[in-house]
This record gives C-alpha cells, sequence and structure tokens, in this order.
C-alpha cells in the first residue's frame, strides 16, 4: 500500500471528485435531453433506432463506467491497493455485468413469450361444423 495522504490532500482529491463526478452527470443529462428532443424538439437522435441511438448509447455507457472508475479507485482507495485486491475485487464484477446481461435477454425473451401469450388468447377459434364428430376419434383395430 502506498503511503498515506494527508486530510488536506484528501480533503482536495474529494472536492476535486465531487466537482468532477457532478459535471459528468450534468453533461450527461443535457445530453439525454437534447438526444430525446426535449431541448430542440427538431433534434431526437436517441429515438430512431439508427447511429444516432448507437451513440447515444455509447456515450451514456462510457460516462457511467468512468464515474464508477473514478468512484471505485480513488473514493474506495483502489488505487493505493496491491494488485491481487484490486483484482480480486474487480474480476467478480465482470460476472455481475454478464448476470445483467443474461438477465435482460431472459426478460426480453420472457416478454416475447408474453406477447406471444396474448395473443393467442384473443384468437378467435371457429366451432366444427354440427354434422362432424368432435374430438379425436381412435382408429379401430381389427383383432381378427
Amino acid at each position: 500500500m502506498a503511503g498515506h495522504q494527508s486530510y488536506e490532500d484528501q480533503k482536495k482529491l474529494v472536492i476535486y471528485g465531487l466537482k468532477l463526478l457532478g459535471a459528468i452527470t450534468i453533461v450527461e443529462v443535457f445530453f439525454a435531453l437534447f438526444a430525446k428532443g426535449h431541448i430542440i424538439p427538431s433534434v431526437t437522435f436517441g429515438k430512431d433506432g439508427g447511429f444516432g441511438q448507437y451513440i447515444y448509447m455509447l456515450a451514456m455507457v462510457g460516462a457511467s463506467l468512468y464515474k464508477a472508475y473514478f468512484i471505485v479507485f480513488f473514493f474506495m482507495h483502489m488505487a493505493h491497493e496491491v494488485r491481487g485486491l484490486v483484482l480480486s475485487v474487480l474480476l467478480p464484477t465482470t460476472l455481475l455485468i454478464w448476470a445483467i446481461i443474461a438477465f435482460f435477454q431472459e426478460g426480453s425473451r420472457w416478454g416475447a413469450s408474453r406477447e406471444h401469450i396474448k395473443q393467442k388468447n384473443e384468437e378467435v377459434v371457429q366451432p366444427a361444423p354440427a354434422g362432424q364428430p368432435q374430438g379425436y376419434i381412435l382408429p379401430v383395430i381389427n383383432k381378427g
């Protein structure tokens, strides 16, 4: 572990961190409002599903990952720890990311199945004509 910081150094780091995280959050909110057309109604590259949507999502994910990195490494003091401890914390995080992706996939599949069930429930089934037998007719087996 590296040398300890003085109270004043820690205080400067906290103030710097709060300013940085606040500025990034303000930029994220402004970018989200701009992308969804709340600032300039004619500009909506966050809704169209095209290339603008990917830029919007990439910018949001990138800013969120940077904020998470800054919090973990400086506020949680992981920047000053030995490599083994850092890896023992960060590597299981990849399993958390995998779990989030798996839950989203499972949720979208469940939603699609739910829509399929709703469509099947709304189907109108035509009754069989009056002269025909109903149900399954077993074949006649001659034991002759």
